[in-house]
């Protein structure tokens, strides 16, 4: 119980840490929340669970193919909210384009 508790409040601060970080530094926010760290969370605490690098392979791989439908929403979002689209309406929708585009992912991946 201890060991999640722990994952639990590391994956939290990284996340509250961005998002506090953005008010101040909004580039730095952005490269940091850019850079893989749920992956890499995921990698460490994977790896400390288990040492199954095999596994871990796999995991990148898909991670790898997976990264670029989810590119979709950080172009869809912003132009959303270019053209005056509010907030709360923008973000569902780029989310929608986004499994969108994680459908067409998958689908490519079956036929590949």
């Amino acid at each position: 119980m201890w060991y999640f508790t722990i994952k639990v409040l590391v994956t939290a601060l990284v996340v509250a840490g961005i998002s506090e970080l953005s008010r101040r530094y909004e580039l730095f926010a952005a490269a940091l929340a850019s850079l893989p760290l749920v992956s890499i969370l995921a990698f460490v605490w994977i790896y400390l669970e288990t040492s199954d690098t095999q596994k871990l392979g796999a995991l990148s791989r898909n991670i790898f193919w997976l990264v670029l439908p989810s590119l979709v929403f950080f172009l869809v979002f912003p132009a959303l909210l270019k053209q005056g689209m509010g907030f709360w309406l923008a973000l569902p929708l780029s989310c929608l384009v986004m499994l969108g585009a994680y459908a067409l992912m998958l689908w490519l991946l079956k036929i590949v």
